[in-house]
């Protein structure tokens, strides 16, 4: 028990006091620097791993998008440019890591029908970036195995892993649903605040539902499901309607076509 006291003791003396962009209180043990290491150097890796959509079209769609998107976004991880693939993979997924670095699988473009449902795809991936919540992953499973030497105890599966990216680098694995609601959220603000419609984020969300498949139930799941999302969605959409019409109001309106 005094072990423990003094280990909590210690741990404690690393953890950097942060707060996400919703206002929640967190748990960071490790620099920013270091985490956007760990997401370029993962992100590289998986560049090599996994084919790359180099067709104009598709890229141009989707830069466009994250271009309007960023340029509305604070962010305060020191991100010095943001890196944007599209996959060539049926799976229709998206993820963004620390340092800035954005994956579009092409699979998605068949489940976000539109402009702005991709919007909220990439403005809730941004949401992960921006509010830590890779950082928040590593820093909970140090504190859980007791080590307070983040970078020496972390193989680079253990990094790809506690990244969000599975060993072969072609699952991602979610993140918990506080984060999962969190970023969700954080997305709306951004598509709105960058002129897409945000009722479109719920459509999406039916969109996912009606892919169906067998999905496991929410109390065992590391996902909210579908219906609390668009649940959740919803209750916030009477202030990014607002945000969306200011935005047509300042000439946002971003013309992004696949």
């Amino acid at each position: 028990m005094i072990r423990n006291f003094y280990l909590l003791l210690v741990v404690l003396t690393f953890i950097h006091c942060s707060t996400s962009p919703t206002g929640r209180r967190q748990i960071i043990l490790v620099k920013d620097g270091e985490m956007n290491e760990m997401g370029t150097d993962a992100f590289s890796e998986m560049k090599t791993k996994t084919p790359i959509d180099s067709s104009v079209s598709a890229n141009s769609y989707v830069n466009c998008i994250v271009s309007a998107q960023l340029a509305v976004t604070t962010d305060t991880t020191g991100v010095e440019s943001w890196e944007v693939v599209v996959f060539r993979d049926n799976t229709p997924n998206a993820f963004a890591l620390p340092g800035g670095k954005i994956g579009v699988y092409t699979g998605m473009f068949s489940v976000a029908k539109n402009k702005d449902q991709l919007a909220a795809v990439i403005g809730h991936e941004i949401g992960h970036v921006i509010a830590r919540h890779g950082n928040e992953r590593v820093s909970q499973n140090q504190l859980a195995g007791g080590s307070v030497k983040i970078l020496e105890s972390l193989g680079k599966p253990t990094v790809a892993g506690a990244l969000g990216l599975g060993a072969k680098f072609g699952v991602l694995l979610p993140f918990s649903r506080e984060h999962e609601s969190e970023a969700d959220l954080i997305g709306l603000e951004l598509m709105a605040k960058s002129g897409f419609d945000p009722r479109e984020s719920v459509n999406l969300w039916k969109n996912m539902s009606a892919l169906g498949g067998s999905k496991p139930n929410e109390l065992l799941s590391t996902h909210p499901s579908d219906a609390t999302r668009m649940k959740n969605l919803n209750a916030a959409m009477g202030n990014a309607l607002a945000l969306w019409e200011k935005a047509k109001a300042e000439g946002k309106r971003p013309n992004c076509q696949l």
